[in-house]
C-alpha cells in the first residue's frame, strides 16, 4: 500500500509577527516545528505500513527551511519526501494551498491512501485535506478516530460525528483526516536520523506542475483575504488573596461582578 502524508511546518511559538499588508504570518526568524496534528497522521501511516506493508511518503508545502520537518519524518520512519516550494505560492489561502498541494501530489508519485492531520495550529480551518480530495477527485473521510481494517481495495474507519460515531468503508484511492490521539506519535529515532541526514528530498516548483497558470496560485489564486489578524494579548497582571474560605468566596463573587462576568 502506497501511503502519502501531508505535513506542514508551523510556528513553534505564539509570538509571531504579522505582515500588515498581506495579513499573513511573518515566519522569518521564528522557531518552527511540525504541525502537531500531522504527527498523528504520520503515526497512523507508519502503523498501517508496519501491519499491512507498503511505503510511507510525506509531502509539504513551504519555504526551503520546511525541509527540516521532512527530515524529522524520515527519522520517524518515512521512506521518501517532497517539498512544494516556490515564491509564487506565497500568501496562498486554503483554496490555493489545496490546489497547489494537489498539483504537487500528482507530480510526486501515485498513492493508495493520503492521510492528513485534522487541521493546522496556525490556520485551524480543517479545510485543506477535504479540498485536496476534491481536486484529486477521490473520496475523503474527515475526523477519523480509528482504523478498523484494511484490505487490497478499501479501508474501514470510524468517523467522529457531533452526536455519534459512524463506520465507513472507503475504496482506494482515498483521503483521510485524522483526529489527535488516534495513535500516540513515536519519537524520532536517532539511528534513522543519522542514516537519513543526506537522504534526497524532491523539490517541486510551479514549472514542474501540469497546470502552470500563475493566477491559480499564491495571492492571485486566493479568493479569500484575511481582513484582520492579530496576536493574542498577553496579560501578566495578577492578585494574590489570602484569607478564610468564607471571606475568599465573598471576595471572588464581588470580583466576578466587578468584571461584569455576571450581573
Amino acid at each position: 500500500m502506497e501511503i502519502l502524508v501531508c505535513i506542514k511546518q508551523v510556528p513553534g511559538t505564539n509570538e509571531v509577527k504579522i505582515d500588515p499588508a498581506t495579513g499573513v504570518l511573518n515566519r522569518n526568524g521564528v522557531d518552527s516545528k511540525m504541525n502537531p496534528y500531522d504527527l498523528y497522521a504520520l503515526e497512523t501511516a507508519l502503523r498501517l505500513k508496519e501491519k499491512y506493508g507498503g511505503t510511507v511518503n510525506v509531502i509539504s508545502m513551504g519555504p526551503p527551511q520546511a525541509q527540516a520537518i521532512i527530515y524529522e519524518a524520515y527519522a520517524m520512519g518515512a521512506d521518501d519526501g517532497a517539498l512544494v516550494s516556490d515564491r509564487k505560492f506565497g500568501g496562498s489561502d486554503v483554496l490555493a494551498t489545496s490546489y497547489t498541494l494537489s498539483q504537487g501530489i500528482t507530480k510526486f508519485r501515485k498513492f493508495d491512501l493520503i492521510i492528513c492531520g485534522k487541521q493546522t495550529t496556525d490556520g485551524d480551518t480543517a479545510q485543506v485535506g477535504p479540498e485536496i480530495s476534491e481536486y484529486l477527485k477521490i473520496p475523503s473521510v474527515c475526523n477519523v478516530i480509528k482504523i478498523i481494517s484494511v484490505n487490497e481495495t478499501s479501508i474501514i474507519v470510524e468517523m467522529d460525528m457531533p452526536h455519534h460515531v459512524e463506520t465507513l468503508q472507503v475504496d482506494f484511492p482515498c483521503l483521510l483526516t485524522v483526529e489527535k490521539d488516534i495513535f500516540q506519535p513515536r519519537l524520532p529515532s536517532y539511528i534513522k536520523k543519522m542514516a537519513s541526514k543526506k537522504q534526497n528530498i524532491q523539490i517541486l516548483a510551479l514549472l514542474d506542475f501540469d497546470d502552470q497558470d500563475e493566477k491559480k496560485y499564491g495571492l492571485s489564486g486566493s479568493p479569500t483575504q484575511v481582513q484582520r489578524i492579530f496576536p493574542p494579548t498577553i496579560k501578566k497582571d495578577r492578585e494574590l488573596w489570602q484569607n478564610s474560605n468564607l471571606v475568599l468566596t465573598d471576595k471572588m463573587f464581588d470580583k466576578i461582578k466587578e468584571l461584569k462576568f455576571m450581573e
